[in-house]
């Protein structure tokens, strides 16, 4: 079967412009793991645009119970690559919770996860937020509105609990930074803790991401962090309100990743060539013409083997706009993006970004230099592969060559004070002076013994 497809394929790539051409492939039978959520599109529409296919590709797509099982099937062979948190090559390269070697040669997406409150703690949060000139919200919102009711929790004993979908995802990581630069600790982990509520105003604990609505209205948490379209299924049942997306938070902030382990991209180089080739093409894909492709993604993303939930749902961040209190709709244009400003690169400064996240609430325990970061950014971005399968499709007349940042050392310029909501800018190659600046975290040689910050 492998032979008869490799030479129909080089014949018709021979005779068509703008064609895939076949590489030889190590393995050609996949299976890909995925969480339920918009931002596995490019694995879906890369199987239902047939660009798996056309890089002879044979790809079977699984839905994963939660992340850790992902992270599990990836490790063990059962799945061959998967959709995967940003945190969790990097976590399981440095030893952090599951240990194994872990690589991607594609950044999924930018942006995507919003943070939702229950409509009992929106209202009580309401009146400490500006109106606009329209008499809505005045956006971004600033945890500082969430202070007081945190505060009211507390003098009446109860403890004020959030969901997140991972320890090490995107997600724990974006919700922690908005609570602290609106002044609420979020906690630390520290030796032997993995709650990461030491020291914390607010009690972060793990939920997967399709049973976040349910457990808000069971009332067992009062608000949570995820991607879509999860939050705006809180809208659409009427059971809370998203209060500000992650492209408030960090404008075009990096969020999953294609996560292989090293020694398949070491056994299988041009299987993962064409994996990442089919992966750009259908990045591309969804947001071509200005994302013209954007209502088929939604039909294709509301079947139920893939995200499951409502078109209507979906298409509520997926085209463009985000709605916040019922009726509140607004224009978000980049709140999901796979291929503009260079989206699908895996920046070493995007790895180092989760990297000073880790150290700063303590799941790095001891301080480490510069040249650390760098290193294991290096180990498990590979922008290499990358561009290599880039050069590839602009070859073959199926990308423009100007799509691609050829020119980077692997570093995005620093993010602007301006694009963060905390005013502090960030530059991936000076993570400590980064660290050093963020007013709640850990600093230098800081460590968390027992209880209690040391050093």
């Amino acid at each position: 079967m492998k032979r008869l497809i490799l030479g129909f394929v080089a014949a018709t790539a021979l005779a068509t412009p703008g064609t895939a051409q076949m590489l030889d492939l190590e393995k050609d039978e996949l299976t890909f793991g995925f969480i339920k959520l918009t931002d596995m599109a490019p694995l879906a529409v890369a199987y239902e645009q047939g660009y798996f296919l056309e890089e002879g590709l044979f790809v079977t797509l699984e839905a994963q119970a939660n992340w850790k099982v992902l992270l599990d099937g990836v490790i063990d062979g059962q799945l061959d690559g998967a959709h995967m948190l940003a945190g969790q090559p990097l976590a399981a390269t440095i030893g952090y919770g599951t240990e194994a070697h872990i690589v991607t040669p594609f950044s999924m997406d930018l942006n995507g996860n919003g943070i939702t409150v229950s409509n009992e703690v929106w209202a009580e949060m309401k009146p400490n937020i500006p109106e606009n000139a329209d008499g809505l919200p005045q956006h971004p919102i600033s945890a500082e509105a969430l202070a007081p009711v945190v505060e009211s929790y507390r003098a009446d004993g109860k403890a004020f609990n959030m969901g997140m979908v991972f320890p090490v995802s995107t997600h724990n990581y974006e919700l922690r930074y908005w609570l602290a630069a609106g002044g609420l600790h979020p906690g630390f982990y520290g030796d032997g803790d993995a709650t990461g509520q030491i020291q914390a105003d607010v009690l972060l604990s793990v939920t997967p991401p399709p049973q976040m609505p349910a457990t808000l209205e069971a009332g067992t948490i009062y608000g949570y962090c995820v991607g879509e379209p999860w939050n705006q299924q809180a809208v659409f049942k009427g059971i809370g309100v998203p209060v500000i997306t992650d492209y408030e938070i960090w404008k075009n902030n990096p969020e999953k990743v294609f996560g292989l382990t090293a020694g398949f991209v070491e056994e299988n180089p041009n299987t993962t060539l064409a994996i990442t080739k089919a992966l750009i093409r259908a990045a591309m894909w969804l947001d071509e013409n200005d994302n013209a492709n954007r209502e088929e993604a939604v039909e294709i993303l509301a079947r139920p083997e893939y995200v499951g939930a409502d078109a209507e749902v979906i298409a509520n961040s997926m085209t463009g706009t985000f709605e916040y209190e019922k009726g509140d709709v607004r224009e978000v244009p980049d709140f999901n993006t796979f291929f503009r400003h260079d989206a699908t690169y895996p920046f070493y400064s995007d790895a180092i970004w989760y990297l000073t996240q880790m150290r700063r609430w303590g799941q790095i325990p001891e301080a480490h230099e510069d040249g650390w970061y760098d290193e294991i950014a290096r180990s498990v971005y590979k922008p290499d592969i990358y561009l290599e399968a880039a050069r590839m499709l602009v070859d073959e007349g199926l990308a423009p060559e100007d799509a691609f940042p050829w020119d980077s050392d692997g570093y995005r310029a620093p993010t602007p004070s301006e694009d963060i909501i905390d005013g502090i800018a960030y530059d991936g190659r000076q993570p400590n002076a980064y660290l050093d600046s963020l007013e709640i975290g850990l600093k230098g040689d800081q460590t968390i013994v027992g209880s209690e910050i040391q050093g």
